[in-house]
């Protein structure tokens, strides 16, 4: 993937590293009452699913060199596990979705168990939005930044495909952390082709991108009419390290509201 260094290592200098928030006790815990919500454009929490190969007649599954299965988590609620080697993906893919005004909000509950450490600038995506139109929207993703523009990987927005080209504007105060449950909120506003990000409740302004303000060539950032939905994982680059990865989510919800965490 294409990086813009320059950027990326101007925005490192001037932003200082600070550590990552603790993980919320509430993003390891299945909110029961969300799918009962009847204004959510989509939701699923797997509880009512079977553990072991995930399918639904809701839902699609878009993978390549990689899996999706549904197993109990430590507290007993299940969970999406989603595994996949190399630079495999693995995605639950909402089809046929539309949202009033081409706006809309999403939140899910995310453990990572190892983001990559090679190769430079190695990128992955565990949101991504597609629809009538170039670009491909990624409002959850990040990159691997290698030393000496900060040795670890960090959380971003991003897009290829279109006119602004491919990119991820990922921020050193935005640490992927791995290990532990994160509820994460984003927000697509198509008045200003904008997306917003949250973690744990908490907003990250500097990972905010619209039409003049992102990552990539110096042209607007317009949305897609959007159809379809993708929550998983997928990595880029050969041969990186570690060799495989697994995500697990939970509580997955799309709506014309915020839903919180």
């Amino acid at each position: 993937m294409r990086t813009w260094l320059a950027r990326a290592v101007v925005s490192f200098l001037m932003v200082p590293l600070t550590a990552a928030p603790a993980a919320s006790s509430a993003s390891a815990r299945t909110d029961a009452r969300t799918c009962a919500k009847a204004d959510l454009l989509f939701c699923e929490d797997f509880q009512a699913m079977p553990v072991g190969g995930a399918a639904s007649l809701r839902w699609g599954v878009d993978t390549k060199h990689g899996a999706l299965t549904v197993e109990r988590g430590r507290r007993g609620q299940k969970v999406l596990r989603v595994h996949t080697e190399g630079n495999g993906r693995a995605f639950l893919k909402v089809d046929d979705f539309a949202a009033p005004g081409n706006s809309f909000y999403g939140r899910v509950r995310v453990r990572v168990g190892a983001f990559p450490t090679a190769p430079a600038w190695a990128h992955y995506t565990l949101v991504e939005a597609t629809g009538d139109g170039p670009e491909v929207v990624r409002p959850l993703g990040g990159q691997y930044a290698p030393p000496p523009h900060g040795g670890a990987a960090y959380w971003g927005v991003g897009a290829d495909g279109g006119p602004t080209g491919d990119w991820t504007n990922w921020r050193p105060t935005a640490p992927s952390i791995a290990g532990s449950w994160t509820c994460v909120e984003w927000h697509m506003d198509a008045g200003d082709n904008r997306v917003s990000l949250w973690f744990d409740g908490v907003a990250k302004p500097e990972l905010t991108v619209s039409t003049r303000e992102h990552g990539g060539n110096p042209v607007d950032f317009v949305f897609p009419r959007f159809d379809t939905i993708k929550l998983g994982w997928q990595l880029y680059q050969a041969n990186p390290s570690p060799a495989g990865y697994d995500v697990w989510m939970d509580d997955i919800a799309l709506s014309s509201r915020r839903v919180g965490c």
